[in-house]
């Protein structure tokens, strides 16, 4: 995920703007984007603070799915399969590691949040 964030942080989030402007919520929402596409990745990759990135990360998956990919809830691609898999792989995966932390290897371990 971090080098869709980063894809984001060089082009701008001009069109998350745009979706968040459609449903009513305020613009300045779009630079969360920033702190759950690259930010929360590279904390989640180091292992500092973990469950708190993973929950920022989570949090974005939700929005991204809400403004973006609701519409296509039950879709299938040609090939049979889920069209949302890779976001809810995403989301999936940064619940799993709300819950179990980064494990013995991470830079930070002493905190809860980790």
């Amino acid at each position: 995920m971090f080098f869709h964030g980063f894809h984001k942080l060089m082009n701008g989030v001009k069109g998350i703007k745009e979706m968040l402007a459609e449903k009513g919520m305020p613009e300045f929402l779009a630079y969360g984007v920033h702190l759950g596409e690259t930010i929360a990745p590279i904390l989640i990759i180091i292992g500092y603070r973990t469950r708190l990135a993973s929950l920022a990360f989570s949090i974005v998956m939700v929005v991204a799915f809400w403004l973006a990919h609701s519409s296509d809830l039950f879709v299938l691609t040609k090939s049979g399969a889920w069209k949302n898999e890779l976001i809810a792989l995403y989301l999936l995966g940064g619940v799993g590691l709300f819950f179990t932390g980064a494990g013995k290897y991470a830079v930070s371990t002493k905190s809860k949040w980790d």
